[in-house]
C-alpha cells in the first residue's frame, strides 16, 4: 500500500526527497491509483464512511498532505502521480451520488459490509506503515483508547435529531468545508453531519444533476479547508509520525466498528454480506500487495 519506497527519509521535508526514479509498470500503477481514488470518492459521500479514512487505508493520505503542505515542490510530478486518484475520486462522487438513495434504501447492509471489507483488507499494510519509524507500547494503548472513543462518539451522533438548513451558497460552502474536514481528519464522516443539517439529500441531487450552483461552492469549501489544515497536519506527521499513525488507525477501527449494520438476519442475507466482506477484503489486500510489487516514483 505504501507510496514511499525504501529510500524514504525519516524527516519529510521537500529538500530530502530523492530524485524521481520511475519503477514498476506505469499503467498498472495508474489503474490501481484510479480505482483507489474511485473508492475514496464513494467513501466521501457515503453516510458513516469518510474519504479521509479511505485515503489512509489506501496509502494516499500522508503523501497527499505532505504535497499540499509544499505544493510548489515538484508540482508537475506530484500532479501526474495524484491525477488518477483525483479523477477516480471525482467519478466516485458523481457516480455514487446518482445511486446512493437506491443503494442505501434497498441494499444498505450489503454495501456497508462491502466497505468494511475494503477497510479490513488494508489494515495489515496500514499497521506495518505505522511502525515504519518504530513504536512503543503506549502507541497501542493510544490506538485502543481512540478506537473506543470514536466508536461511542459516532453512535452518539446517530441519536441527534436532524435540523433543517435551507440550501444556499453559504450552506454549500459549509458543506464543502465539512467534506474537506472529512478528508483532512480521517474518521470524520461529513455525510453524517450533512444529514443532521438536512443538506445531504439536496447535495447528492445537486451533484447528480451537475448543478454548478451546488458543485462550485462545494469545491471552494473543500479546497479552502484542505489548504488551511495541510501544513499543520504535515507538521504533526513530521514531528510525531508514530503518534499520528496510531491515532489515525484508532479512528479507522472505531469508525469502522460503528458502521457495522445491525439487524442482519436470515442465512441468505448473512451469506451475501459475508461473501461481499471477504471479496472486498481480499481485493484491497491484493491491491496493497500489487503496490509493493510496483513501487511508485520517489516523489516524497
Amino acid at each position: 500500500m505504501n507510496i514511499d519506497t525504501e529510500s524514504t527519509k525519516t524527516t519529510f521535508t521537500p529538500t530530502d526527497s530523492e530524485p524521481i526514479q520511475p519503477s514498476g509498470n506505469p499503467l498498472i500503477g495508474w489503474v490501481v491509483r484510479f480505482f483507489k481514488g474511485f473508492l475514496a470518492g464513494i467513501g466521501a459521500i457515503t453516510p458513516g464512511l469518510s474519504g479521509g479514512v479511505m485515503m489512509v487505508v489506501f496509502g494516499f493520505y500522508e503523501p497527499l498532505v505532505r504535497w499540499l503542505a509544499n505544493i510548489r515542490h515538484k508540482f508537475l510530478e506530484h500532479l501526474r502521480f495524484f491525477l488518477p486518484v483525483g479523477v477516480g475520486g471525482v467519478l466516485g462522487v458523481v457516480a455514487f451520488s446518482a445511486v446512493i438513495d437506491f443503494a442505501f434504501q434497498n441494499y444498505a447492509a450489503q454495501f456497508t459490509w462491502l466497505f468494511i471489507g475494503f477497510i479490513t483488507g488494508t489494515l495489515p499494510s496500514l499497521i506495518k506503515t505505522a511502525g515504519r519509524e518504530g513504536r512503543k507500547q503506549w502507541h497501542w494503548v493510544l490506538l485502543a483508547v481512540i478506537a473506543v472513543t470514536v466508536f461511542f462518539f459516532m453512535r452518539w451522533m446517530e441519536t441527534i435529531r436532524m435540523v433543517q438548513v435551507q440550501p444556499s451558497f453559504f450552506a454549500w460552502l459549509l458543506s464543502g468545508a465539512l467534506t474537506g474536514l472529512g478528508l483532512v481528519v480521517p474518521g470524520l464522516s461529513p455525510s453524517n453531519f450533512l444529514i443532521y443539517l438536512g443538506l445531504y439529500q439536496p447535495m447528492a441531487n445537486g451533484i447528480k444533476s451537475l448543478q454548478m450552483s451546488v458543485i462550485l461552492p462545494l469545491i471552494l469549501g473543500v479546497v479552502l479547508v484542505i489548504f488551511l489544515f495541510a501544513k499543520f497536519v504535515n507538521w504533526l506527521f513530521t514531528k510525531h509520525y508514530a503518534f499520528m499513525y496510531h491515532l489515525i488507525i484508532g479512528v479507522v477501527l472505531g469508525s469502522t466498528a460503528a458502521i457495522i449494520p445491525s439487524g442482519v438476519s436470515g442465512w441468505g442475507m448473512i451469506l451475501v454480506c459475508a461473501l461481499l466482506f471477504l471479496a472486498a477484503a481480499v481485493a484491497s489486500y491484493a491491491l496493497a500487495k500489487l503496490d509493493e510489487k510496483n513501487p511508485h516514483e520517489s516523489l516524497f
